[in-house]
């Protein structure tokens, strides 16, 4: 399934046409006859007789991934292939056996991974041919992102196409020379099958061996020189105003007038596009240009919140929709997607006021508390796409657990609506309202399996007004109407078997999370939601924090009994844990005025530039040096799924440099600005929080200080409107005249600032330079602008 360039993080990637396998090298030749079948099977556990089915409790086989934490491994622990995880253990099998490595990365909500596991991991045959070839070698891709990018610049450089399942043939020292993504199992007339290429891999590796080990060393060096990021001649970032400009006008050129978004199809959430046009709107507020951008993300946000990409009835949005009209969803639901979209619909609140807004992020924190929290106060990762449509069903289907035959919403809401035109049912008020229609609403050309055939998936098709109009009904009764129908369905779909959850708790992705709540509990003046972020934050600080080593893990999980349980040899972060994490801390302190999260932010800081900084050729690396399992040192260079780190640390960077008067910092975010600076002035749409990121370093953070007692009326008023204002370059504090505190500490110039009459006052300082104080809410206001 090729990777789609705009949503390219996990489930970021567009389904394949039926059976259709990308990739795999030209150079394979000819079919083989077939090789000699193994019967093998070691496991590292107990396992059943070969050749004697055990009753169906008892697995026939297990592999020694059933020794691992993440869910997508577990997964694989039954299949007759002989899977390592990534590790010296492989590594050294290949090297003293002079095998090949077959390499597949997925994760467990991955559909198509789902797919290829069924069709051939789970297929005795093809595993004793990979068992007799290969060292086999499973990837989490979400546990392991470093391994996954290395491989999947390859496949994308090589097949001009990318995504997950992602199958790559290695050289015993782990040298890719072949790859792909997903194959089906057998031949077909315009196909080769997963068996096929196995034999042919094999064959090649044993007739021409040196010929692959030189090809894979050239292709090594063509990779290294390719992904080079480093900062070209000039030292200087790039002029802001082009940057934005360009960017603008690329996004405006690419946005679809009528249902917005920016694609055709597939049509993905990309909360950077939605974030950059509001940071351009409020540089350009009196503008024709300012008014499109806050048209195209004010629209845009309205029509995926009707759409069925959100899900009426579970509350949550779904990873991408398949066509033009946010309709029909990839029905897995991500946790990064809701933490960057509650964040998103925050902001759109702060600067519309329309409660709409505030609706959609109430709904999406629902759903994570709900579905996605564990119990010790962390996130789990996504929740899938298959489950089975029955309780007897033998067979998952995509989007079973959500979608509705009209039949069943008849028997559902069957009552008669008292008030309205003769003869109206809930149902049918319900079913005109979400587009719902008697052979199922789903068009047959998104629907590839037939898995929706005769369904409904809701989507919003007229306004309350419309609706209301259609059966002579009051508006606020409508209201009342569809929402005792959306509790009863909810009610109906609690007894289908659900989704698999993947129970996976990632450093990175808690902290966009943890953004999303500190957010919206700012905007909305909603405690809950900031004390639930603060205890994700406490999560992270005791499970995914070595206080030792001063350094965060990338993961945990959920294990017996609920308890929270580490890997046997930890995963170290890597540095989309860092920003991701410093992020949520910074937002966590705005919302809460609690130091100790500044405290640990910037540790982490100091950290993340320790680990990941590049002093010569300038920004951060995304993994650590010293790993001789990783081939290449990476940068990432594109806004995706999730902002590429290096984009979030330039704001990073400028807040810590704010909270801590460590100027450093600064002179760091522009170097990374101009390790970009090509890229930025020619398709800043590839990153579009850096190129936002480009304005906020141009016109410098505003420290907005509020002198005052945190718990009295008139700096609570104060800090009210700071937190209802959308401004892209300001910070909050308090100075609360603990100067034995740390903030007091870190900024001497805050013990010179004092209450004007006694009065809770507002200062806006610029380089530690602050203006006259404000005790008016109104003049601060004003003040905010950029």
């Amino acid at each position: 399934m090729p990777v789609t360039r705009e949503g390219g993080g996990a489930g970021g990637a567009a389904r394949p046409a039926p059976g259709r396998a990308r990739g795999a090298a030209a150079m394979l030749a000819a079919p083989l006859r077939c090789a000699r079948r193994c019967t093998f099977l070691t496991g590292v556990a107990a396992m059943a007789t070969v050749g004697t089915p055990g009753p169906p409790s008892v697995p026939r086989h297990t592999n020694r991934l059933i020794n691992e934490k993440s869910p997508y491994l577990l997964q694989h622990a039954h299949n007759p292939v002989d899977w390592y995880p990534w590790g010296q253990e492989a590594f050294d099998k290949a090297k003293t056996e002079n095998k090949l490595i077959f390499l597949s990365v997925g994760y467990s909500t991955c559909h198509w991974c789902h797919v290829m596991e069924e069709e051939s991991f789970k297929s005795k045959e093809i595993g004793e041919i990979m068992n007799e070839h290969f060292v086999c070698i499973k990837v989490d891709r979400e546990e392991r992102p470093d391994v996954d990018k290395v491989y999947m610049t390859f496949v994308q450089a090589t097949s001009g196409g990318g995504g997950w399942p992602m199958s790559v043939w290695l050289t015993p020292d782990l040298k890719p020379f072949a790859g792909g993504t997903y194959f089906p199992p057998e031949d077909g007339v315009h196909r080769v099958g997963f068996r096929t290429v196995l034999l042919r891999i094999a064959e090649q590796w044993k007739e021409n061996k040196d010929a692959l080990l030189e090809s894979s060393q050239r292709i090594l060096e063509a990779l290294q020189h390719t992904s080079e990021i480093r900062v070209q001649g000039q030292v200087s970032p790039p002029p802001p105003k082009e940057v934005m400009d360009t960017c603008f006008q690329q996004l405006s050129r690419s946005y679809d007038e009528d249902y917005g978004g920016f694609s055709k199809s597939p049509k993905f959430p990309t909360p950077v596009n939605l974030n950059f046009l509001f940071t351009y709107w409020a540089l350009h507020r009196t503008t024709p240009e300012g008014a499109r951008a806050l048209q195209m993300a004010l629209h845009t946000l309205k029509m995926m919140a009707h759409g069925g990409i959100h899900d009426h009835i579970g509350q949550g949005f779904h990873r991408y929709s398949t066509d033009q009209h946010w309709h029909v969803p990839h029905f897995e639901k991500m946790l990064y997607d809701q933490g960057q979209l509650a964040a998103v619909y925050s902001r759109a609140f702060q600067i519309s006021g329309d409660e709409f807004f505030a609706d959609v992020v109430r709904d999406i924190l629902l759903y994570v508390s709900r579905d996605l929290s564990d119990q010790a106060g962390g996130f789990y990762s996504a929740e899938d796409a298959d489950s089975y449509p029955t309780t007897t069903s033998g067979e998952k289907r995509e989007g079973a657990f959500c979608v509705w035959t009209a039949e069943e919403l008849r028997a559902l809401l069957p009552d008669p609506v008292e008030g309205a035109t003769e003869g109206t049912t809930l149902g049918d008020v319900f079913m005109h309202h979400y587009g719902v229609e008697e052979a199922g609403n789903v068009d047959p050309m998104k629907d590839p399996h037939q898995e929706l055939k005769g369904k409904n998936v809701l989507i919003a098709r007229c306004s309350p007004e419309l609706t209301a109009a259609r059966f002579g009904l009051e508006p606020g009764r409508l209201s009342a109407l569809l929402q005792e129908c959306r509790q009863r369905l909810s009610s109906a779909r609690a007894q289908r078997p659900r989704p698999h959850l993947d129970t996976k708790m990632l450093a990175a992705w808690n902290g966009l999370m943890i953004s999303g709540f500190a957010q919206a509990g700012a905007a909305l003046a909603e405690q809950g939601y900031v004390s639930r972020a603060a205890q994700a934050a406490a999560f992270l600080r005791t499970h995914l924090f070595d206080p030792d080593s001063g350094r965060l893990l990338r993961s945990c999980y959920r294990g017996k009994d609920n308890s929270v349980e580490q890997s046997a040899v930890p995963i170290q972060g890597f540095l989309e844990d860092y920003v991701f994490v410093i992020q949520a801390l910074f937002e966590l302190y705005e919302a809460s005025l609690e130091q100790g999260w500044l405290e640990w932010a910037l540790h982490l800081q100091h950290m993340q530039d320790k680990l990941f900084w590049d002093p010569k050729g300038f920004a951060y690396f995304s993994t650590e040096a010293g790993d001789p399992s990783l081939l290449l040192r990476l940068k990432d260079d594109q806004d995706g799924a999730e902002p590429t780190p290096n984009s979030v640390t330039v704001t990073n960077l400028l807040r810590a440099a704010c909270y801590s008067g460590h100027m450093d910092w600064v002179e760091k975010a522009g170097k990374i600005l101009s390790a970009f600076s090509e890229r930025l002035q020619k398709i800043p749409i590839t990153l579009p929080e850096m190129a936002r990121a480009t304005a906020v370093f141009h016109h410098t953070l505003k420290q907005v200080v509020i002198c005052g007692d945190p718990q009295g009326e008139d700096t609570k008023e104060m800090l009210h409107c700071v937190r209802s204002v959308f401004s892209p370059n300001k910070v909050l504090m308090v100075a609360d005249g603990d100067s034995a505190g740390f903030l007091y500490r870190q900024l001497p110039f805050l013990s010179s600032l004092e209450r004007k009459d006694g009065k809770a006052t507002a200062y806006i300082c610029s380089n530690f330079t602050c203006s006259l104080p404000v005790t008016s809410v109104q003049e601060l206001r004003g003040m905010l602008s950029p």
